[in-house]
This record gives structure tokens, C-alpha cells and sequence, in this order.
């Protein structure tokens, strides 16, 4: 947790989805060029009021951006003035790691509070002395970009944590989380001070905002057949109680089907203090147990409805594809949670499970599924709940992106709904126009419409 020093009105969510029986067109909204505005686009996108984009780049932006030391991009769209004219996009950061204490490499989206500032993670650089492959790059940071205070003035940005490597993390990743006092929630990949083999490629061992670890991960290991997590991934969510919600990626079951990758990754609740003194305290809520009859590797961003979690796997199921999950209390059974496969993917025109869900009215969910080969772009899916107890849920797509090579967007990531509910958007990690990346392209922001 980072604690903010002063707390700020709460940015009200626009939450209207666009009807499930509308037709789509894909739109790609701007095609990166690697020099000088970004490679990658990643995690979460954010809009203000006034329709802007605001995202990030994990590569580019600098030439200098080389080996380890990838740079990265914040950026900004601006929507036209006339239907059919082209975005603009604007350049708001280059993160420079080289000699400046700068992070780099963003590892997840953004988010923004009441007054316009955004938030996100890098993976690395900053001051900390963390090695990957023998030479130092740094531990991560987490960032704050501020407007400028004029129109048409220049962002600021400001490292407001750097993470050290040792209890405090290392490598942040996903996208961050704020509570209600507008603290600052995320996760790190690595450390924590408990446990040695969640860092299998890493060695080695500020400002007004303070950093709190609520709890650490005992990884993978002989200790952990039915035990902890390892390698926490994407966002959290909190419930009405304060309380947290996750998912790590590996752990939590070392002896079963996925005893190669040190189990196949848990769900996890941190139950929040009842008093400033007291510590939080980790639940493993689910271990996954993966093929033929659950997932692996959760991939964050977990969703919260009527008391019930829901979330994506990028593997498990049959044929290994990934899954879609439920997760809420067992009637009766003294806390302990059941967990519901309620859509495994199937590959092929179908696609992958690859990006967390976003939350329609009517228990309602929409996601992009990833192209199991280059013949098959990846989709956007609505997944409706079953008519009758016990019934199937309704899984659909809504739009089929073209295949590998046609400049569009490739290989879809995180959804977002576009002001009033008239449509979604997202990013790519690879499509688009140019040519500066290779064939594979350097990514997109698309959007689609009715």
C-alpha cells in the first residue's frame, strides 16, 4: 500500500455497457510507431470527462532504449473534432532510466484520481540496486504524472516510490488500486522476504508518499503443497468491508498437475486490520488444480459482484486454452469459498483466455480473447448468466479481429466502456501500421462501435 498524504474526491466510474445484441466495427484508433511514441501498449486505459485516453507503453519512445533498459511511454489521445478524422496522440512521458533514477518499462495501465493525475507501476529502474542477468536495473517504481496546470502546457512526472528489493518488492506489476482515502494498492512479482524460488531469473537484493507491505508471499517450494502463493499478478479489488481480493500467477499446490511451473497459481483474500496495530491477514480462498477441470495461472484484475469473485486463467481447462471462474462462499461451509468453471475457451477461431474481465449490468461480463495462431485475430466475447439455476452461462462473441498482417489490431488486451456506453475500447500489443517493429507491428488503440 502507498499512503497518500491527503485524501481527494472520488473519480465516479461511468459503468453503462453497450446493448448485447449490437454488431460491432473495429476502429483502430491509433497505430504506434515505436520512435519516439512507444512500443507496446499495456493494462489499463483511462478516459476524463472529456473523452481523452490515457495509457501506457512497456518499449520505445527513445533511442536509447536498449537490452534491459527499455524505456517506455505515457501517452494521450485525443478524439477528433470530426467523425472520420484521425486521433492525435501526444507523447505526456518518455521514461529515461539511464543515469536520472527514472523507472522504466511500465508494467501495467493507469488510473486517475479526482484531480486528473494518473498513477502506474515500472518494472524497473529507479534507485534500488536489483540485478537481472548479472548487471543492475533496478527495482521498479510506482509514478505520478501530473496536468499541466494550463492548457497546452507540459505533464510532470514524478517518482513517488522506489522499490528497494527487499521486503518492500520488487518488479511491480499490473495495474495499481486506490481505496477510498486514496491510498495506492499494487503488487510485486518478486520479494517480499519469504520464501527463494519465485525469482528464478533475478539476483541481487522518497518523496511525500510512504509504502506499506501488508503481506508477503511464500512462493513455490516443498513447503507449499497446500500452501501460499508465489508472483502476484494484475490488480486487486476491495470489497465493501476493506478487505482485498488477488490472484497469483504460480504456487499454492506444488504436487499436483502443475508441479513443472510450482503449482498452478491461488485466489487470495487479505482481511484487512481491525485496528491500525494489527496486521493483515492472507486467505487462500482457491488453489488451481489445472487441466482438464480447472484453470492455471490467473491473470489478475479479479471482479467483485453480489459477493461472488470472477476472473481469467490463461491456461487449463481442455484443450488448455484457459478459463473463466467463479468463486464465492460455500453455503454453510465455515468461510470457505467453491469455485465454478463457467467457460473454458477452446482455441482456434475461439481463441485464448488472455485479458481480465469487464463488468456490464445484469451479471453481464466482456473480455478479449488472444488468437491461438496467427490465422485467428482474437475477439471480443460477452459471457450472460444462466436463464435457470443451474443453467449454462451464454458465452458470444461480439467482434472477430482480423488475422496477423491485415494493420489492425492483434492479439486484443484490457476492454474499457467509452463514455455514455456507446461502445468499448482497448489496446493491442502488436498490429497497426507500421513497420518500425518488424511484421509483428508495434501495437494499437481500437475502439468499436454498433
Amino acid at each position: 500500500m502507498l499512503r497518500k498524504p491527503y485524501i481527494f474526491a472520488a473519480l465516479v466510474a461511468l459503468a453503462l455497457a453497450p446493448a448485447a445484441s449490437a454488431q460491432w466495427n473495429e476502429e483502430v484508433l491509433y497505430s504506434f510507431q515505436g520512435i519516439p511514441d512507444g512500443i507496446g501498449p499495456i493494462g489499463r486505459i483511462v478516459h476524463d470527462k472529456q473523452g481523452n485516453l490515457y495509457g501506457a507503453t512497456v518499449d520505445g519512445g527513445a533511442a536509447n532504449c536498449q537490452g534491459t533498459a527499455q524505456c517506455g511511454t505515457v501517452y494521450e489521445l485525443t478524439p477528433p473534432a470530426k467523425n472520420g478524422d484521425p486521433w492525435a496522440e501526444v507523447v505526456l512521458h518518455v521514461f529515461q532510466p539511464i543515469d536520472t533514477g527514472d523507472g522504466a518499462a511500465p508494467g501495467g495501465g493507469l488510473v486517475m484520481d479526482g484531480a486528473g493525475n494518473l498513477y502506474g507501476v515500472t518494472g524497473y529502474q529507479g534507485t534500488g540496486q536489483c540485478e537481472l542477468f548479472g548487471s543492475v536495473d533496478g527495482c521498479g517504481t510506482v509514478y505520478e504524472m501530473s496536468p499541466p496546470s494550463q492548457p497546452g502546457g507540459a505533464w510532470t512526472e514524478a517518482v513517488i516510490y522506489n522499490f528497494q528489493g527487499g521486503k518492500d518488492g520488487y518488479v511491480p506489476n499490473g495495474d495499481l488500486v486506490f481505496d477510498k482515502a486514496g491510498n495506492l494498492y499494487g503488487v510485486t512479482l518478486f520479494g517480499g522476504g519469504r520464501g527463494t524460488t519465485c525469482d528464478a531469473f533475478y539476483g541481487g537484493n522518497c518523496g511525500t508518499w510512504t509504502e506499506k507491505v501488508l503481506y508477503s508471499f511464500a512462493g513455490a517450494g516443498p513447503w507449499s503443497v497446500n500452501g501460499d502463493g508465489g508472483q502476484p499478478i494484475g490488480g486487486l479489488v476491495f470489497d465493501a468491508k476493506g478487505n482485498i481480493y488477488g490472484t497469483t500467477f504460480y504456487g499454492g499446490d506444488s504436487a499436483g498437475i502443475c508441479e513443472s511451473r510450482a503449482g498452478c497459481g491461488t485466489a487470495f483474500e487479505l482481511l484487512a486490520p481491525r485496528r491500525n496495530s494489527d496486521r493483515w491477514t492472507e486467505k487462500v480462498l482457491h488453489r488451481f488444480q489445472g487441466q482438464p477441470n480447472d484453470g492455471v495461472g490467473p491473470n489478475g484484475n479479479l471482479i467483485l459482484v453480489d459477493g461472488a469473485l470472477y476472473g481469467t486463467t490463461v491456461g487449463g481447462g481442455a484443450p488448455e486454452n484457459g478459463t473463466i471462474f467463479q468463486l464465492q462462499l460455500t453455503p454453510g461451509g465455515d468461510g470457505d469459498w467453491t469455485e465454478a468453471i463457467i467457460h473454458v475457451f477452446g482455441g482456434g477461431e475461439e481463441g485464448d483466455g488472455t485479458s481480465p474481465l469487464l463488468s456490464g449490468p445484469n451479471l453481464t461480463f466482456y473480455g478479449t480473447a488472444g488468437g491461438s495462431n496467427p490465422g485467428d485475430g482474437g475477439a471480443i466475447y460477452q459471457l450472460q448468466p444462466p436463464g435457470q439455476e443451474g443453467g449454462q452461462w451464454i458465452y458470444s462473441e461480439d467482434y472477430t479481429f482480423p488475422p496477423f498482417g491485415s494493420q489492425n489490431a492483434y492479439d486484443p488486451q484490457d476492454l474499457g466502456f467509452v463514455n455514455g456506453g456507446s461502445g468499448m475500447y482497448g489496446s493491442s500489443l502488436y498490429g497497426g501500421s507500421s513497420q518500425n517493429c518488424g511484421d509483428s507491428g508495434c501495437g494499437t488503440v481500437w475502439g468499436v462501435r454498433p
